[in-house]
């Protein structure tokens, strides 16, 4: 691959299409205690109390997607995995703990899959999720243990013994050695149909460990996957997937979540594209890695293959939290019992570009447009200054294209207080598409210093077309053709509920302007 995909990319395309993910269902009622000054999210996925992180990657069965995902009654606590379902990736409805917690001994993240063809032995079309635990306590090593469902994934059976062991946490005999050792975890599963295996990547501090199985039981190590930039960070929750691109060729995608933040990238979704040889994942270009997102809030994100096209189409779900500060309590904690929420479900393509390499795109899932309760067009304006849309709303999505010639930045404020002293700006300044949250900051729900997100893009573009998903404690922004998303989660106040838009150095046409609110 001779093209280098760093932070300086350059967007291309233009228009975007629309995915997301709404919470449903009577068991995801807000408490009585919410009744009065909810900050809860509109339409994204929200547990119904407590703690949520890491969704799981869902598993396709009986006509809807179960989607599993890390929960406990404390923040940032231990805990198992909790049960949702969906049938259009927007309303989700709760089913409670399918892996519940058991004392010292907690469920991370893993991955589930159809059994289809009993490969394991515990029936055909069983769920089988392989998942790190610690063996020993929280102290000790992380290792890989199987449970299986034959309910359709309501309940599970565990195998009492890890089917992946931690052979350097095994070895290791002080307590800093286990420390050293404990990065091994979060297993992701898939099916090599050519070789007719499981292949298995688990993440490791520095690299990424692949194994392969016949049953799902036995597995052997293969090659790692290394990558030469230390700067990139450790390997968490690992994507592993087959995906054919728009011109009909074949691809295998290895994905993390990874901490690029000291060299000025993301610390959400890296991906390589490349293949995989039945010994080891070879990338395209081991160095350069390319981004799902640039906003500072997409982190343990999952993809997995749309019913309807699996061959060339895959949706994504991401954490919308960040490490940095993810355990502090949020605005969500006093008004409605709940700290987390999922991103909006995103639609993936894999598309061949100009230099003859391949990158995913994203668009917000068709199925959200049937949610709006009313959509809102307004003329085009030539705005030389600012302008505040006679508009207000809290969950919405804002579709508009910008043009402008000697303007040097130009944008939108979403969440505009009445005054105009609190507000989230979405623009294009230079060389960067930003998401600056930084005049929503609340007392005491401080985000700083990670305010201000950027994305590359054309210096010399003189347009571009944005989607804009703002919810209750979020923003989303889709740009252009969707080889760029930045996710944030906001503090937005209640009364923060505005709309404007903003030009320095010149005038800007805002055009196109469609508003769609969602019950």
């Amino acid at each position: 691959m001779t093209h280098a995909f760093s932070r300086r990319h350059v967007l291309q395309g233009t228009g975007a299409g629309a995915l997301a993910l709404f919470m449903g269902g009577a068991a995801a009622a807000v408490p009585a205690r919410a009744a009065q000054g909810s900050q809860r999210a509109v339409y994204h996925m929200t547990p119904p109390s407590g703690w949520l992180c890491d969704p799981q990657r869902p598993v396709f069965l009986g006509g809807k997607y179960h989607l599993y995902y890390l929960h406990s009654t404390q923040n940032n606590g231990q805990g198992g995995w909790d049960h949702a379902t969906t049938a259009d990736c927007v309303a989700f409805t709760h089913h409670g703990d399918a892996l519940p917690l058991q004392p010292d001994f907690p469920v991370w993240s893993g991955s589930a899959v159809v059994d289809t063809a009993n490969t394991a032995g515990f029936g055909a079309g069983a769920i089988v999720v392989l998942a790190t635990q610690p063996t020993g306590g929280i102290r000790k090593y992380q290792e890989q243990y199987l449970y299986w469902s034959t309910d359709g994934g309501y309940t599970f059976t565990a195998l009492p013994d890890p089917v992946i062991v931690n052979t350097d946490g095994r070895a290791a005999t002080t307590q800093a050695e286990i420390d050293n050792a404990e990065w091994f975890r979060d297993p992701k599963i898939h099916w090599d149909a050519v070789r007719n295996e499981w292949v298995c990547v688990i993440g490791r501090a520095r690299y990424a460990a692949f194994y392969t199985s016949q049953n799902l039981r036995d597995w052997q190590l293969k090659r790692n996957f290394d990558f030469p930039n230390p700067a990139l960070g450790g390997i968490e929750c690992p994507d592993l997937f087959e995906m054919t691109a728009d011109d009909g060729t074949s691809h295998w995608v290895l994905g993390a979540s990874m901490d690029a933040y000291s060299i000025g990238l993301p610390m959400t979704y890296a991906y390589w594209t490349g293949t995989w040889d039945g010994e080891q994942f070879l990338a395209d270009d081991v160095s350069n890695p390319q981004w799902l997102d640039w906003g500072w809030d997409w982190y343990g994100a999952v993809t997995w293959p749309a019913a309807e096209a699996p061959a060339t189409r895959r949706y994504a779900i991401g954490w919308m939290n960040n490490w940095k500060y993810a355990a502090r309590d949020v605005p969500t904690d006093a008004s409605d019992g709940y700290n987390g929420q999922n991103s909006i479900v995103r639609e993936l393509r894999l598309a061949r570009q100009g230099g003859g390499w391949y990158s995913l795109l994203s668009s917000p899932v068709t199925a959200l447009s049937n949610y709006a309760g009313s959509t809102t067009a307004f003329p085009a304006r030539t705005v030389n200054g600012s302008y505040v849309l006679p508009w207000c709303g809290r969950a919405y999505e804002l579709e508009l294209d910008i043009s402008w010639e000697a303007a040097a930045n130009i944008g939108v404020s979403v969440g505009r207080s009445a005054d105009g002293a609190r507000h989230t700006n979405i623009g294009k300044y230079g060389n960067e598409l930003y998401v600056d949250r930084a005049p929503s900051d609340l007392a005491g729900f401080p985000l700083l210093p990670y305010t201000r997100a950027a994305a590359p893009i054309d210096a010399a573009a003189r347009s571009v077309h944005l989607r804009i998903f703002v919810d209750t404690q979020s923003v989303e922004v889709f740009v252009n053709a969707g080889h760029t998303v930045l996710s944030q989660q906001v503090h937005f106040a209640d009364r923060d509920t505005g709309i404007s838009f903003y030009t320095d150095g010149g005038p800007a046409t805002f055009s196109g302007i469609t508003i769609r609110s969602f019950r």
